[in-house]
């Protein structure tokens, strides 16, 4: 069942499948880390040329061409953040929300049971963009920073799965879910998820960004969020 809005057709419909969606560049509109860094680093005066780096790091780990812990760790030693950072950027983080994501807010929240947040990104500013969707806080898979009583950060949990290669394929697995699983993302690491037999089918959203590699591994190429949920 359909309604008409804004000249999209949005779904109101129930599923009974488990949905993985991403976070960066798919439920919002940026890559969150690229982000934070030029937060910290804003009254550095090479700022411009250490974020370049990072964004390169990202795209490359995005692509597949380097793995997770190596993108996620190179990144992280290029800069700091405070906890105050982590506010400054969830508060960033809920401007920047992929316009479909926005207009289907009631298709996620009447679905909340069966959709699963899968990132490498972080929990401490996932978790706050997520509430106002309804997303439950135990079903937002993401890494974890750590904080001294000062709120400086002190580094990540290397023990989580997802901060290691192969963390969201190996994720799903802990998960044991039963009947099918759709993943909908924009990276390498998503399609993995296919790749690994964990998924009945990968859906590459590109609403924010195409990636080639992405793309010809996809079974199904969305353009918005409605395509995602036509395909389900």
């Amino acid at each position: 069942m359909t309604s008409q809005k804004g000249g999209f057709l949005v779904p109101n419909m129930k599923i009974n499948d488990i949905l993985l969606i991403d976070f960066d560049s798919t439920i919002v509109t940026v890559e969150s880390l690229d982000i934070l860094a030029s937060i910290v680093l804003k009254d550095r005066l090479d700022r411009d040329e250490i974020v370049e780096k990072i964004q390169e790091i990202t795209k490359l780990g995005m692509e597949g061409k380097i793995t997770f812990p190596q993108s996620l760790e190179t990144r992280l030693k290029l800069f700091a953040p405070n906890k105050k950072h982590i506010d400054e950027l969830a508060e960033f983080l809920n401007t920047r929300i992929t316009p479909s994501f926005k207009r289907n807010k009631k298709f996620l929240k009447d679905n909340a049971e069966n959709i699963y947040i899968l990132s490498g990104g972080f929990k401490e500013y996932m978790t706050p963009v997520l509430k106002s969707f309804g997303i439950l806080e135990d079903h937002i898979l993401g890494n974890n920073f750590f904080f001294d009583e000062k709120g400086n950060f002190v580094g990540h949990d290397k023990e989580n799965v997802l901060a290691k290669d192969k963390g969201k394929v190996n994720k799903i697995k802990e998960m044991k879910f039963t009947g099918e699983v759709y993943m909908v993302g924009d990276g390498y690491t998503d399609y993995e998820i296919k790749e690994a037999g964990l998924a009945k089918k990968f859906i590459a959203f590109i609403e924010n960004v195409e990636r080639e590699v992405v793309v010809k591994n996809a079974d199904i190429i969305a353009k918005n969020f409605e395509e995602v949920l036509i395909n389900l």
